[in-house]
């Protein structure tokens, strides 16, 4: 499999003739860069209309979909205050410094809040997707963890790293029969029997800071637990038969996202899922597009304008990989018959704007599920550092989910629904 896309032809009847009565829910994808963005091109320099405004040059492969993107400035994340953090609070707010003390401990992400509630009925509360990095990720922006996603105990949640990966979840396969499904469960169980007992057994001789440890470690075990209940739940429904071959292992960059781009399509499409998440390559994608300077090094261009030509380029590919992303909700099909891109709620952005700058982060906003936003313009918030906890709690509330209150937040983002 190379850079292949899925036929729309086929995205358009994948549903199947039986679900197209049913009433499409809410779907909320949570899109995540590493390093920001350049700053003198891609951020608009004032609030309006795209319209009437302009698309900057590194907005620019948008240009399509400029009536149907919102674009919030004055942003902050008050958890990030570390520029080297990276992702590890971009969903979750969390202080990233930690207590005085204290070693630093995450809260639950805005994502996994959303599964709760909206990813009760489906086979995956929630697709949580990462990248396989060629550094181990040291150097793509991303910081600590092992996606967007974080637990409601503050820890963190593996992602999906690989196309084949993925492909491997969402589709049937030889060897999927009920039978083999119950040997494979009754397996792992065992095996976090086993744990359990063991470490049951060695936590009395344990100081309290590692009985803690052990502890947080149990709870990681529970989450492994929940998973394995929710696969023998879901044990007879069939899995829908993959609609091409499965690709390679070695597809990385702008392949790999383009991958997982069409088949979170499908997964939302079929009902596998209501939540997506997905911390998106960095140093994979610079290097596919033939960028030989280090992400970080990129993100600091400073004076050196082969720095700032290719800090450019990568801006409006990124631009671009969204346009597509947008392109293929559009084209899909939802249960109803209806386009899919009318029932999500799609939010792209980074924790940096640019090089170390932790303040008016990027969010970019789009899908027509959030059906009190009016899209097409560049709103400039009247107060600089809104918390970003307050655009998470403003688009979970348009995705159905009655909350009051997530992390920091101090209200919603009115401006946004006006």
């Amino acid at each position: 499999m190379g850079a292949s896309v899925l036929a729309l032809p086929f995205l358009e009847t994948y549903a199947g003739d039986a679900a197209l009565s049913a009433t499409p829910t809410k779907r909320m994808i949570f899109l995540g860069g590493g390093f920001g963005f350049t700053k003198d091109s891609f951020y608009p320099k004032k609030a309006g209309a795209f319209s009437e405004i302009g698309m900057t040059a590194g907005m620019a492969p948008l240009a399509r979909h400029m009536n149907d993107i919102t674009m919030v400035t004055n942003l902050t994340n008050l958890g990030a205050t570390d520029p080297h953090g990276g992702s590890v609070s971009y969903l979750t707010g969390a202080n990233v410094a930690g207590t005085a003390g204290k070693r630093f401990h995450n809260s639950i992400s805005c994502d996994q809040v959303a599964a709760e509630h909206l990813g009760k009925d489906t086979r995956f509360s929630s697709l949580i997707l990462s990248a396989k990095e060629p550094d181990g990720g040291s150097n793509s922006g991303h910081g600590k963890g092992l996606s967007l996603a974080w637990d409601e105990s503050g820890k963190p949640i593996p992602g999906v790293t690989r196309p084949l990966d993925l492909y491997h979840e969402l589709f049937a396969h030889p060897g999927d029969s009920r039978e083999q499904l119950d040997a494979r469960l009754k397996k792992r169980q065992s095996i976090l029997d086993l744990v359990r007992l063991n470490g049951s057994n060695m936590k009395r001789t344990l100081s309290k800071s590692d009985q803690e440890k052990l502890d947080e470690y149990f709870t990681g075990v529970r989450q492994v637990e929940k998973g394995l209940e929710r696969q023998a739940k879901w044990a007879d429904i069939p899995k829908p038969k993959a609609p091409f071959i499965a690709p390679l292992e070695s597809i990385s960059g702008e392949k790999a996202i383009h991958l997982m781009y069409d088949m979170i399509i499908i997964a939302l499409q079929t009902g596998m899922t209501n939540v997506v998440s997905y911390r998106q390559p960095v140093c994979s994608l610079l290097a596919g597009m033939g960028i030989k300077l280090k992400a970080h090094s990129l993100s600091h261009y400073g004076f050196s304008q082969p720095r700032i030509s290719a800090s450019q380029e990568r801006d409006k590919k990124c631009s671009a990989l969204l346009a597509h992303f947008i392109d293929r909700l559009k084209e899909a099909k939802d249960l109803d018959g209806s386009s899919l891109f009318d029932s999500c709620i799609v939010s792209y952005g980074s924790n940096l704007r640019s090089g170390h700058e932790l303040k008016n982060v990027p969010a970019i906003l789009t899908g027509g599920g959030a059906e009190n936003v009016k899209h097409g313009r560049n709103i400039v918030l009247p107060e600089t550092d809104t918390p970003l906890a307050n655009y998470w709690l403003t688009l979970m509330q348009q995705g159905g989910i009655d909350i009051k209150k997530f992390s920091h937040s101090t209200g919603i983002i009115p401006e946004l629904l006006s």
